[in-house]
């Protein structure tokens, strides 16, 4: 009986030591570097890749909000980083698997969808999540944009 423990107990440790991915944090140079987390990370998932992005907002690499008052011009901002990381990671926009909204005013969703639709495939589009929230960080962000992507290794 002990013998079949032992060796249960072997099955068992070394099935989760099979299940481990290898896992990497990222700050590209083509999106501002955050202070305190990561832009992305990236898990190996064996033929593909996820990429997992922080929630996106209209700074330029510099870290300057683009488009203040203006909800189209952050929205195009904050598309423009999501596809710079990406693309970065060996993806394109056709990768994004799912997308996560928070906008301070979702009366201007049909806004988001026209630019969105400049950057995702209109014929499958990816999951997503719209919230309205009644501040974001900043009184001056007006959208944040997270977003999960599944890049297939060449």
């Amino acid at each position: 009986m002990k013998k079949h423990f032992y060796l249960i107990l072997l099955l068992i440790s070394s099935a989760g030591f099979a299940q481990t991915s290898d896992i990497t944090f990222i700050n590209p140079s083509s999106v501002s570097t955050p202070k305190g987390y990561s832009q992305a990370v990236t898990i190996d998932m064996g033929k593909s890749t996820m990429l997992i992005l922080s929630g996106q907002v209209a700074f330029d690499k510099d870290g300057h909000l683009v488009g203040k008052d203006d909800i189209s011009a952050q929205i195009q901002q904050v598309f423009s980083n999501i596809k710079n990381i990406v693309e970065g990671a060996g993806g394109n926009m056709n990768d994004v698997v799912k997308l996560n909204y928070y906008m301070t005013d979702v009366s201007q969703v049909q806004v988001l969808r026209t630019i969105r639709d400049k950057f995702v495939n209109t014929a499958h589009p990816p999951a997503s999540t719209l919230v309205q929230v009644s501040k974001l960080f900043r009184d001056d962000i007006l959208v944040e944009i997270e977003a999960t992507a599944v890049i297939p290794k060449k």
